[in-house]
């Protein structure tokens, strides 16, 4: 008996520990998919789709020639750098090799064309697109849809090896546990079961996350090391999940969270009867700003104010809370009951500070400076100032997004009429 169960013992430990190993082993490669191969080839795609926008913008821009484009396509310029910054920091195959020196390319010739645009010389910047931009844009998609199909047969090779091994892991163990089963059939059957399901349900959920799927959760209970790994595909499963909908979700100037982050974030705290602060935070006078000092200062300055209300909020208010960028000269900070008005304060004080430094000496001492409106009517601009709608929940009978929308409307037009930066808090039930 003893000797019996020594054997089973022994060939239980060799079954388990060599289903560790090759488990362990898998994960290395699961990780070096997710961390290397696919964030490769999710740089590849977003790289594709900023210059695909760019050929859209730079055509619209030809036609139209509105200042706007410009904008637009400075924005997919600065989008196309950080891809590029993010290409430095992932080890490039040799496929890959000649990317940075055809980016570069592509970098110089944007930068004559954005002469050209600067001067509007718009003879100038139809022929540098037809003869310099289109050509090294054209090369440069070909090459990266080929790079971009070499990487998913990558993957698909890596995927392909890491089934495979799972499948011998599975064999192997399989005949390593049967060499008990003489001695104790269901000592040898509860391991061999044991094992297998594990294998199979961890190989089940390399391949649903492979495919995409990263809400998928392998049903592996308890505490042993097939749970952990199961919890680490979880987690995994999750981490790109979120990371999907934050890039997709985030504005590209300032990288806060969109729409989608703010709606699901106060849909939660009135599904859960969580009391809240909702600050609606809007810029006075910016297309005004942005109109005399260029589309780049007033990017710069959506930026800056960005940074200014996370640097507040996150000073004044809760780990928790959210701080989020609607769009254009709109902003978003949900937060608690008690620190709602606070964070308010705090964020029209540091504005004020900043507010001097964005503008010129002449027009710093004026006070205000000359242009026009949006009707084309020259008249006296202030400097910018900031309105702050604050709307409570426990002030709302039943609080939804459209009654918080439509509260937050009506006291953005009441601070509009008023001088200076200022918040208003709805405390009316």
């Amino acid at each position: 008996m003893i000797i019996g169960y020594l054997v089973i013992l022994i060939s239980g430990l060799l079954a388990i520990s060599f289903a560790l190993y090759r488990l362990n082993q898998q994960t290395v490669q699961t990780e070096q998919l997710v961390k290397v191969d696919f964030h490769i080839f999710d740089l590849l795609r977003d790289l594709q789709q900023n210059l695909d926008a760019q050929d859209n913008i730079e055509k619209q821009l030809l036609i139209l020639r509105d200042p706007e484009l410009e904008l637009l396509r400075e924005n997919r310029t600065d989008e196309l750098l950080l891809l590029v910054k993010k290409f430095a920091l992932v080890p490039l195959s040799e496929i890959l090799a000649n990317l940075p020196q055809q980016i570069e390319n592509y970098q110089q010739a944007s930068v004559r064309l954005n002469s050209a645009l600067d001067a509007e010389d718009w003879e100038r910047v139809q022929e540098l697109s037809d003869d310099l931009i289109v050509p090294i844009r054209s090369h440069l998609l070909e090459y990266l849809g080929e790079v971009r199909h070499s990487q998913q047969l990558r993957i698909n090779d890596g995927l392909s090896r890491l089934l495979e091994k799972s499948r011998e892991a599975y064999q192997l163990t399989l005949l390593i546990a049967l060499a008990g089963i003489g001695l104790s059939l269901p000592v040898a059957l509860t391991v061999f079961f044991s094992i297998g399901k594990s294998v199979n349900t961890l190989k089940k959920a390399t391949q649903e996350i492979s495919a995409g799927s990263f809400e998928h959760q392998p049903a592996i209970k308890g505490d042993d090391e097939f749970a952990d790994l199961a919890r680490e595909f979880v987690q995994m499963g999750r981490k790109l999940r979120e990371l999907e909908q934050l890039r997709l979700d985030a504005n590209p100037l300032t990288r806060l969270p969109g729409n989608l982050a703010i709606d699901r974030e106060l849909d939660q705290r009135i599904e859960e009867q969580i009391p809240f602060s909702h600050l609606y935070i809007d810029l006075d006078n910016f297309k005004a700003y942005s109109d005399r000092y260029g589309y780049k200062a007033g990017s710069d300055v959506l930026a800056k104010v960005g940074e200014l209300l996370e640097r507040e909020a996150r000073k004044h208010g809760n780990p928790e809370d959210l701080i989020g960028h609607i769009g254009g000269d709109d902003y978003v900070v949900i937060s608690s009951l008690d620190k709602g008005e606070l964070i308010a304060q705090k964020i029209i004080s540091a504005f004020k500070k900043l507010v001097p430094e964005l503008y010129n000496d002449e027009d710093r001492q004026a006070g205000s400076f000359t242009g026009k409106d949006r009707y084309g009517i020259e008249r006296s601009f202030p400097l910018m100032t900031m309105s702050i709608a604050l709307i409570r929940s426990d002030h709302l009978r039943s609080p939804t997004r459209l009654a918080i929308s439509q509260d937050c409307a009506r006291l953005k037009e009441f601070l509009k009429g008023q001088e200076g930066s200022n918040y208003l808090v709805d405390r009316r039930k």
